[in-house]
């Protein structure tokens, strides 16, 4: 039940960050960190590694195009 919780959290993460690839829009890379975390977090404690690792990558993209952006752009 955790693992889908994860998955669902991270589905809705990756809402976020899909828009925040396009410029100007990285603002939404801020919005997808916090719900990303606290995906992994319910991932981490289930029984599967899927819904954890979903979230992994989107917290990977997120960071990266924060850090291309400069934090904001």
């Amino acid at each position: 039940m955790l693992n889908i919780a994860s998955i669902f959290l991270g589905l809705i993460a990756l809402l976020f960050v899909i828009p925040g690839l396009i410029p100007l829009l990285g603002w939404a890379n801020w919005i997808s960190l916090p719900i990303a975390i606290f995906g992994g977090a319910l991932g981490a404690m289930s029984s599967s590694n899927m819904g954890r690792n979903l979230n992994i990558f989107i917290l990977i993209v997120a960071t990266l195009r924060l850090m291309i952006g400069g934090g904001i752009i």
